[in-house]
């Protein structure tokens, strides 16, 4: 029998994330959104609330008790990020769910000894911002899925072997996130040129401070404002070959060891499409017209009611996808995951714009937060991959 309520530990850590994010994510959240200063940086208020989440335990509810985690499972992940992503979802993407998904990948892909060194931050209480850096600036990010046997298609970082040692040299695009503020990045290269993408992808783990590692400046968004992204050049970087994270040419198997990823990333947009939906129907409660409450207008009350089943179809696809990465990983990863993460941003889209149209002349004002929820669900369309190509991907696996 399938059983949908939550054990009393999770209603904890539910309720835990839940005062976290309006008691301190939120908050940031509106100061940040609301400032129009060009020089703010969102990092300088968001590390305070970045710190305080991971002496919580929300960046290593993933890692296993051994690496002084919390020993979760992704179940426990997506009841997280949904409330973080109630309160921001640019916060709760970019700084909790990449930092909990990359830890535990870290687990599985690293050595004994990779780990151990990694993840030393964990035992040490010292909070860790981790980056990941795949796309190019000049090359397709659909070009990962692309099974032409062609050397010339795909990203051009380039890694080449010298001795102990591997010498990076590229440019990745300004849509990396964390770049330029994270403590250590996981920096995906090719370590030839002369074989297809699929073949060559290999990935290294560098500390902030490696010579050669360049920045560029903050890249602004038409939404998740909280959030940091830039440009990364690789001008010789020079890298241990102890920093190779499993093998040469493994970097795509190796990635498809976490669904976590994309799965979090979807709990946050339920997140999302919770938060519009909750938003609209505040303000329909308050709002008058006609000299009653807008929700009792059938026009209204009825986009409410199909906001609502949207976040629960949403919550429900989330869930059954974070189940399936604690049994069937290599499902979730091909299927579950690509599918729950569409489905939710769909419905965050969905919800958001609604939203604004429950809100009327006020919807389109800053004054309120509907324009900043359909800008911050359109984000989640290209994010991590477009809608449209991880679902031609995983029809292959249907």
């Amino acid at each position: 029998m399938i059983d949908f309520s939550l054990t009393p530990e999770q209603q904890m850590l539910q309720k835990k994330s839940r005062d976290f994010a309006q008691q301190e994510i939120k908050p940031i959240a509106k100061i940040i959104d609301q400032s129009n200063d060009p020089h703010l940086q969102p990092w300088d208020f968001c590390q305070g609330v970045f710190y305080k989440g991971a002496n919580l335990g929300l960046t290593s509810l993933l890692l296993p008790q051994e690496y002084g985690g919390m020993g979760k499972k992704c179940v426990d992940l997506v009841l997280v990020q949904e409330e973080l992503g109630v309160a921001d979802v640019s916060i709760a993407s970019s700084y909790f769910n990449l930092n909990s998904t990359m830890s535990l990948f870290i687990t599985r892909a690293g050595t004994e000894e990779q780990r151990r060194r990694i993840l030393s931050h964990v035992n040490s209480s010292e909070p860790h911002l981790f980056s990941v850096a795949e796309s190019e600036p000049n090359v397709a990010g659909s070009d990962m899925f692309c099974i032409t046997p062609d050397p010339q298609i795909g990203m051009k970082t380039l890694a080449q072997r010298d001795g102990d040692t591997y010498i990076l040299n590229g440019h990745k695009s300004a849509l990396i996130t964390n770049a330029g503020i994270a403590d250590a990045y996981l920096i995906i290269a090719r370590t030839s040129l002369d074989q297809p993408m699929a073949e060559s992808m290999s990935m290294f783990y560098l500390p902030a401070d490696t010579p050669g590692l360049k920045f560029g400046n903050k890249t602004e968004m038409i939404g998740w404002k909280a959030s940091h992204h830039a440009e990364i050049h690789l001008d010789n970087v020079r890298v241990s070959a102890d920093n190779l994270i499993g093998e040469e040419g493994q970097a795509g198997a190796l990635l498809m060891l976490l669904p976590e990823v994309a799965i979090g990333l979807a709990a946050c947009y339920v997140g999302l499409a919770r938060a519009a939906y909750e938003y609209a129907l505040n303000y329909a409660q308050q709002r008058v017209s006609w000299g009653r409450p807008i929700i009792e207008h059938q026009a209204v009350s009825l986009k409410l009611a199909e906001m609502m089943v949207n976040t629960q179809a949403a919550r429900l696809m989330v869930w059954e996808a974070a189940h399936t990465a604690d049994t069937d990983p290599l499902l979730a990863s091909t299927v579950k995951a690509p599918a729950a993460k569409t489905f939710a941003v769909d419905m965050a889209i969905k919800n958001a714009q609604t939203a604004v149209e429950i809100l009327g002349g006020n919807g389109i004002t800053k004054d309120y937060e509907t324009g900043k929820f359909l800008n911050d669900a359109w984000i989640g369309y290209s994010c991590d991959f477009t809608r449209d190509i991880l679902r031609l991907g995983l029809v292959k696996f249907m």
